[in-house]
């Protein structure tokens, strides 16, 4: 039994030797994903919901099978995966902290509307809403997700400072307005918080142009504030381009030690290889990098090999 399920997790997790058909499994779950993410839109046209139902129903009832079945799946080898190996925890605490991991609640959060509706009475409007979540889904699969996630989760002291400064002013350019414009346009800015939708579409670019000053000193104050929001929104942007790029330079870097590893005796025997492969794979890097990464690698050890000024041989 324990012999299938670190097959199993191996699979899943499209690792060890099993890394091939890992990835043939994470491209028909990512197919099933995508059929239900348009099914779940289209049903949401009258006419097309009418027409086809037997067929969303269908769609529905098997993608919730099989996510089902995924879902304790991985709840039950999750003993087995590579981040649990040294944990000293019982078999079943393992497993409830697997479940409140969150990969585990976004599979969780896929199946459970359809669960829900045979225990609570739920609008079919909300219902749909919450299966388009499904979507998130696609993170498991999506290394450029996995790396954006990571991005926040690095840099989410200095985002919180960046959306404390704007709800700061946010706040100022509400008041501001407000007492410029709400006795020519009290219908418009006759509050504060009626105010902030003028200053969060000012704020953030978007100028719908619904709510706009007409005195000229209100004009010219969301002059202002359309200057300084262009400084506003670039800080969080920055952050995240920062920190993105830094992800995939730690990610190659990462990749080059491991090839640098494997070339110690001077060669990189199959089984290394496929370590590699399955490296590069989990990194989400491109086969074009990483024979940039070992192309390099190789060149490094040669010259380390060979004398610089004669060419001979080294003897170590």
């Amino acid at each position: 039994m324990r012999a299938i399920r670190q097959v199993l997790a191996e699979i899943l997790e499209g690792s060890g030797k099993n890394v091939n058909k890992g990835r043939w499994l994470d491209a028909v779950l990512v197919l099933l994903i995508s059929i239900n993410i348009i099914a779940i839109v289209l049903e949401s046209v009258s006419s097309i919901a009418q027409a086809h139902k037997q067929l969303f129903i269908w769609i529905e009832i098997i993608s919730v099978a099989i996510f089902t079945i995924e879902y304790f799946t991985r709840i039950w080898v999750s003993v087995d995966l590579e981040q649990y190996e040294h944990a000293t925890d019982s078999p079943f605490k393992i497993r409830i902290k697997y479940m409140f991991s969150p990969l585990a609640l976004i599979d969780l959060i896929a199946i459970l509307p359809f669960y829900l509706m045979f225990f609570i009475n739920l609008d079919l409007r909300f219902l749909r809403a919450l299966r388009l979540l499904r979507i998130f889904k696609l993170t498991r699969y999506s290394r450029a997700m996995q790396l954006l996630l990571q991005s926040f989760k690095e840099e989410s002291n200095s985002l919180l400072a960046a959306f404390f400064i704007m709800a700061v002013v946010l706040i100022m350019a509400s008041c501001g307005i407000y007492l410029l414009e709400h006795d020519i346009q009290p219908d418009k800015f006759g509050s504060i918080p009626a105010a902030m939708w003028w200053a969060m579409a000012t704020l953030t670019t978007v100028g719908y142009g619904d709510v706009v000053p007409i005195t000229p000193v209100g004009k010219f104050f969301g002059g202002v504030i359309t200057v300084l929001s262009m400084g506003m929104v670039a800080i969080p942007t920055g952050l995240l381009a920062s920190s993105f790029s830094e992800q995939i330079r730690k990610r190659r870097a990462l990749f080059a030690d491991h090839v640098h590893a494997a070339l110690e005796d001077g060669k990189i025997t199959k089984d290394e290889l496929m370590k590699l492969e399955e490296l590069r794979l989990n990194l989400g890097l491109s086969k074009l990098e990483t024979k940039a990464a070992i192309r390099n690698e190789l060149n490094a050890n040669s010259q380390l090999n060979y004398c610089p000024h004669c060419g001979e041989k080294l003897n170590h």
